[in-house]
């Protein structure tokens, strides 16, 4: 298990500026299948796609079933595979350590808001502490912060929740919605990898996101919606 972890946590080191590493977005282990055929060397599941494959809106999948689609993701699978599981569903970190490591997973993406509401910085950062220090290195963790799509626009107050986050213990910050012409700011002032999400077809490339700053490239729901769009276009 530490061995994939070193792998996962090697390829955020990336040779090149504009060459991010793109982690898309398994909803199932069907499509995790898919895009381990397709070449990619690790994966990042979206909270939000595994939440429209069970049934659920974004936000309100019960843990257990979260858990349980992240574990499925992840034996379907030899890559590692990394895990959104939200604020980390009220579980005391060295719980929510146990329970990601029981599934297989290599990282998480863990949410710096909830219900709409930013958090305390510093008390958040209390508790990634914790979750880094049960971790133990075990898991790579990517710390989102949420200003941008909580209507906090300036760029400096996302900075100092990034340098809280990373003095935590995080592996590496997700300014998630943060706006292209940001980027190039948010990666001055924000030390180890910076995460920015794509859409699929439309907005900047991958590859122009990297140019900005960006280390690595996730994708959120867009590819589940996009495969969705495309059964619905079939059985039109």
């Amino acid at each position: 298990m530490t061995d994939r972890v070193e792998v996962f946590r090697a390829l955020h080191r990336r040779p090149a500026q504009n060459d991010p590493l793109i982690l898309p977005g398994p909803w199932d282990a069907a499509s995790a299948r898919a895009l381990e055929a397709a070449g990619y060397p690790a994966l990042a599941t979206p909270s939000a796609g595994v939440a429209a494959s069970l049934g659920y809106e974004d936000g309100r999948t019960p843990t257990e079933e979260m858990f349980a689609a992240v574990a499925r993701i992840v034996r379907a699978v030899d890559v590692p595979v990394s895990a959104d599981v939200e604020g980390g569903y009220g579980l005391a970190p060295k719980e929510l350590v146990e329970r990601l490591l029981e599934t297989g997973a290599v990282g998480c993406n863990l949410e710096d808001s909830e219900a709409g509401v930013l958090k305390d910085p510093r008390r958040h950062a209390d508790w990634l502490a914790e979750v880094c220090a049960a971790a133990g290195g075990r898991l790579f963790v990517n710390a989102r912060v949420d200003t941008f799509i909580q209507s906090v626009a300036e760029p400096e107050r996302a900075i100092e929740r990034a340098a809280l986050y990373v003095a935590a213990g995080a592996d590496c910050v997700y300014p998630i919605g943060a706006p292209v012409d940001v980027l190039p700011l948010l990666r001055a002032g924000i030390q180890g990898p910076v995460n920015a999400i794509a859409k699929v077809g439309e907005g900047p490339s991958p590859m122009e996101l990297g140019e900005r700053g960006a280390t690595r490239i996730t994708f959120g729901p867009y590819l589940q919606r996009r495969a969705a769009e495309g059964i619905a276009g079939l059985l039109r």
